[in-house]
């Protein structure tokens, strides 16, 4: 029996996409994800303002959707990233939808509230006419959530379980775009698996936004503290065969979310793709 969700919403995403690092796709990869059947590629690794890696994915496609998961704030002006979107959405109509968001303190030096600077960003938006349907935040906690559904199409959570899919979509409520990252390892092997699992979810303990909303989440600090315990690993990085791993993906669209963008670790992340597809996309 197939997990299938095929099903298309908010405009031509689909059910599942691809998240990978924004550096690492070439249009080649993003030909490969079409053909395969995926809605959506999401840009991760703070694409910077001039988005040309998008105008390239784009022309390199014809229906795929490219999206940024996440432009950061912090380092790209929203006035800069407003010029992109209108050259994206002139160069081709309704493909692009800018993913924006507030980094890490620990990264960005910031010293100021993100939720205030924000509010100040979507505010430069709306100044520029960026259309709020064709923008969404990274959200992981309440107030971000409600503000992404406020003020954008949805929420882009991302190193979440499918118990946050639940959360979130109580908070957020119907008609508002839901679209979580889920990090896949398709090995039948715990142990093998759990290990490059790991390697891809450890860094991100060191992250006061993730940790707090992992403890939200009901991890306990034992869970948290690097390099995470397996339980914590195996949600995080979901592993087994196709078969399992696309159950475990379908998980958050059951939970409500209403788009999974899938993270392929290891190597191979075509071959991993390709193989899930059958389950996934049909």
């Amino acid at each position: 029996m197939r997990v299938l969700v095929r099903d298309m919403t908010f405009d031509g995403l689909g059910r599942v996409g691809v998240w990978r690092g924004y550096a690492q796709v070439s249009a080649a990869d993003a030909r490969a994800y079409e053909e395969a059947g995926y809605g959506a590629v999401w840009l991760g690794g703070s694409p910077p303002a001039d988005l040309a890696r998008v105008d390239e994915l784009l022309a390199a496609t014809e229906s795929l959707t490219v999206a940024t998961s996440i432009v950061n704030i912090w380092q790209s002006p929203a006035k800069e990233v407003a010029e992109s979107f209108h050259r994206l959405e002139a160069g081709h109509p309704g493909r692009f939808l800018l993913g924006v968001g507030a980094g890490h303190r620990e990264f960005d030096g910031v010293y100021r509230k993100p939720y205030d600077a924000l509010v100040d960003y979507l505010d430069e938006l709306d100044a520029q006419g960026v259309p709020r349907e064709r923008r969404a935040l990274a959200a992981l906690g309440p107030k971000v959530l409600r503000l992404a559904r406020d003020r954008s199409a949805g929420a882009l959570p991302y190193l979440v379980s499918p118990e946050h899919s639940r959360k979130a979509r109580e908070i957020v409520g119907a008609g508002t775009l839901l679209a979580t990252e889920q990090k896949v390892v398709l090995d039948s092997d715990p142990e093998r698996a759990r290990a490059v699992g790991r390697q891809a979810v450890t860094p991100y303990l060191g992250l006061t936004n993730y940790v707090n909303n992992l403890r939200r989440l009901g991890y306990s600090d034992a869970d948290v503290a690097t390099p995470g315990s397996d339980g914590l690993v195996d949600a995080l990085a979901v592993h087994g065969d196709a078969r399992r791993v696309a159950q475990q993906v379908a998980a958050h669209l059951d939970a409500g979310a209403d788009h999974v963008a899938v993270q392929a670790l290891g190597g191979g992340h075509l071959e991993t793709l390709r193989a899930l597809a059958p389950h996934l996309v049909g």
